[in-house]
Parts: C-alpha cells; sequence; structure tokens
C-alpha cells in the first residue's frame, strides 16, 4: 500500500466487504461510507458499522436516469449495470463521456 498520508482527504471506493477488512481501517481517520438504496434503514447502516450512509438505489426508471444525469452533467459517467450500451449512447449524443465498469458478479445477473 502507498503511504497512508497520501489518502488523508480522499475519497476510496472499495467493495462492502472491505469496511470489516484490516486494510482499509489503516486509513488516517477513517469514514466508512456505504451507498445503496437500503441505507434509508436506519439499522441497516448501524448492522454494517457504516458512518455516513449514502440512500442511493441503482435502481431508477430511464427518464429519471437520463434527466439526472442530464441535470448533474457528470465529466464521466460510469455505468455499473443495466443496459450499459444503450445508456452510453444516450450519453455519447448528449455529449457526455460515459463507459461500462466491469464489475464481478453482475454478468452472471439475469435481466429484471
Amino acid at each position: 500500500m502507498a503511504d497512508k498520508k497520501n489518502f488523508a482527504g480522499e475519497i476510496v471506493v472499495a467493495p462492502p466487504s472491505a469496511l470489516q477488512d484490516r486494510w482499509s481501517r489503516r486509513f488516517p481517520e477513517p469514514v466508512a461510507a456505504f451507498a445503496s438504496g437500503w441505507m434509508q434503514i436506519r439499522a441497516r447502516a448501524k448492522q454494517r458499522g457504516v458512518e455516513l450512509p449514502l440512500v442511493i438505489s441503482d435502481h431508477a426508471d430511464w427518464d429519471e436516469l437520463t434527466a439526472t444525469v442530464d441535470e448533474i452533467r457528470p465529466g464521466e459517467l460510469w455505468i455499473t449495470h443495466g443496459r450499459e450500451e444503450a445508456l452510453a449512447r444516450w450519453a455519447e449524443l448528449h455529449g457526455i463521456s460515459a463507459r461500462a465498469l466491469a464489475l464481478v458478479g453482475y454478468e452472471d445477473e439475469g435481466d429484471d
């Protein structure tokens, strides 16, 4: 691991299991955050030891999703699952750089 002082004030993205792992507690003054629609249930956040529950669902209707992306205008849109090609194409047509991320475990899920 690089010098842990270099990570002070930075955001480190890691899988949920990392919150329980020793390496995540080595960062200077870490604040454990978790983004999920489930974080609106306080007991779930407490159960996971989450200090900063971010209530963000990864499930949205197309119109809500594209309206939010259009309003925020991110420098780059990272697409984690769903209709990656369709959203990436929509973003391209609206002048937003986008790419699908290959997350372990999602490729085996069926379409809901």
